[in-house]
């Protein structure tokens, strides 16, 4: 698997990231450790959680995820092969400062995800979403201690809206703070605007690795979603209030035209649309087994000609 530099930073990752949401949910830890070995033996070194996965599941109080790949690292013994992503801003205790991304709410969910990691340092802490009631210079502050203390390598934001994430470079340049060097946003080609309207130019102008969730719209690219084929299911109903319509079916048409020229899938030729544009650093890929990632992982390395992004460019494009 190719590896790529992290933004600005020089910090290597596999351009392929593991998505462990699942972990703890719909995969059990024995499946986990698998899907986890086979993306390492696969040249895989990039993973990424976050302390509240999965704590909407029932019986899950959140931190699931982080205790499952810490006991791996230790049975493995890799922690120092593995760039390793968490986030924290959603609730994780009860109390006024349960949640967001206030100074005492970060350093405690750091130690936190430190203890269930079983790791002294996170390579990539992320912050999962913005916080209205918490001065952006507090939240950098408090990353930049985290990264002086050794703690914390590199910092990262997810869903952040282009305006405060540029307010949030502002303030580290304007204090000489850790910045933010990475953004995981929704992307994907069936949801393009919400990232390339203005967080697209702003991560290239400011050297922003990006890491974008769900790279397959929750599934919708995967090809089994068709006009006169639509499975039954909670996530189905989903997908059809968002993608089912003639946008949406166009797209999966011409991704499977694409696909079937390149002898792929149409979710490996999903994940090599998002390879192919300069500014991506790594889509983040998510299994429920090994056979799953296998699928997934067959995208690495593959890049798409200009005709066939000019063809799924044009099919998906938005207003």
């Amino acid at each position: 698997m190719n590896h790529r530099k992290l933004g600005r930073t020089g910090l290597k990752v596999s351009e392929l990231c593991l998505g462990t949401m699942q972990f703890g949910w719909t995969a059990d830890e024995a499946t986990a450790f698998q899907v986890m070995d086979a993306f390492v033996e696969a040249g895989g070194n990039f993973i990424d959680t976050a302390d509240v996965y999965s704590r909407w599941a029932p019986g899950n109080p959140g931190g699931v995820s982080e205790q499952i790949i810490g006991r791996w690292m230790q049975a493995r013994g890799n922690r120092g092969q593995i760039v390793l992503a968490t986030k924290a801003r959603g609730r994780m205790w009860d109390g006024p400062n349960g949640e967001g991304l206030s100074r005492g709410h970060l350093i405690r969910a750091c130690e936190d995800s430190l203890r269930r990691l079983d790791t002294d340092f996170i390579d990539l802490y992320q912050t999962h979403s913005f916080d209205a009631t918490t001065p952006i210079d507090e939240t950098m502050r408090t990353l930049d201690d985290l990264v002086r203390a050794g703690k914390v390598r590199y910092v990262g934001a997810s869903n952040y809206p282009a305006w405060r994430l540029t307010k949030a470079l502002w303030t580290s340049d304007k204090l000489g703070l850790a910045r933010y060097d990475s953004l995981q946003p929704h992307y994907n080609l069936a949801n393009r605007a919400e990232f390339e309207r203005e967080l697209k130019p702003l991560c290239e102008e400011e050297g922003v690795g990006v890491i974008p969730y769900s790279p397959l719209a929750a599934g919708f690219l995967t090809g089994k979603y068709r006009r006169d084929s639509l499975p039954a299911s909670a996530r189905a109903e989903g997908i059809q209030k968002r993608y089912l319509n003639d946008r949406g079916f166009a797209i999966v048409e011409k991704l499977a035209t694409v696909a079937q020229g390149r002898g792929l899938t149409p979710a490996q030729t999903a994940l090599a649309w998002l390879l192919t544009q300069p500014v991506i650093t790594a889509p983040i890929i998510g299994a429920n087994s090994v056979e799953q990632l296998r699928e997934s992982l067959a995208a690495a390395g593959v890049r798409l000609s200009a005709e066939e992004m000019d063809d799924l460019n044009k099919v998906s494009a938005w207003e």
